[in-house]
């Protein structure tokens, strides 16, 4: 249900669009539709190991929250490569009204070369490109990031909420053997060995910075419990 949900989503709720300095913004009008199958299609964008449990701590948490639902103006979404992001990036938009705007496309739209056309040689030379596009953006937004930018470029985020997207290492593992488009970081390791220094590099790096999981966010956003919903607040 969840990947034909995604597919139309666009096409089932009425929508602004805002041209920001060369990025479209797909800004989804308050939904009338019914949230349940938003929140269905993110379970199963999830990864799978985690789903099950994820949805059992959200429904835990809505019922046990006591305060109105907040409404973000600002947020983006981080976490390991492979882990979602750009999946879930329609799907939250709609759930929080937040304009969409994915950060590799942005960076490939205004330089003219996708990802891959950097990776290895000129890594920083996209760190870069990546930076100067994030600095850019400004609320409302709600922004999917690449799977180095937490680990990069967390100075950035002073107002943003950074959502991280949760993937366990047996599932990124299989993500990233199955994906061949995907971009090598370490050429000079096997495939293997860098999916393993990579995932751990990232692990260590991620756990320093100040971050909502993805559950805390759709329960503070929804509107399945407590009072009316809040004035927007920048994070």
């Amino acid at each position: 249900m969840g990947a034909v949900f995604l597919d139309t989503l666009w096409a089932g709720c009425e929508t602004d669009s805002r041209d920001v300095d060369g990025w479209t913004a797909q800004a989804p009008a308050p939904m009338p539709m019914e949230r349940a199958p938003v929140l269905e299609a993110v379970w199963d964008c999830v990864d799978p190991r985690l789903a099950e449990s994820l949805r059992q701590d959200y429904a835990k948490k809505v019922a046990r929250r006591a305060t109105a639902p907040i409404a973000p103006t600002a947020a983006a979404l981080v976490g390991q490569r492979a882990a979602g992001k750009s999946r879930l990036l329609p799907l939250l938009a709609a759930w929080t009204g937040l304009p969409a705007c994915d950060l590799d496309e942005l960076v490939e739209r205004r330089t003219g070369r996708p990802p891959s056309d950097w990776f290895p040689a000129d890594e920083a030379g996209f760190r870069a490109a990546e930076r100067a596009a994030f600095l850019e953006l400004h609320p409302p937004a709600l922004v999917a990031t690449g799977g180095g930018f937490l680990s990069n470029h967390a100075d950035t985020l002073h107002g943003w909420l950074a959502v991280e997207i949760p993937i366990t290492a047996e599932t990124y593992r299989e993500r990233l053997l199955a994906d061949r488009s995907r971009p090598r970081l370490r050429p000079g390791l096997t495939v293997e060995e860098e999916i393993e220094r990579i995932y751990a590099e990232r692990t260590r790096l991620h756990a320093a910075v100040s971050t909502i999981p993805l559950v805390d966010f759709l329960v503070s956003t929804s509107p399945a419990a407590g009072g009316n919903r809040c004035p927007p607040a920048s994070w």
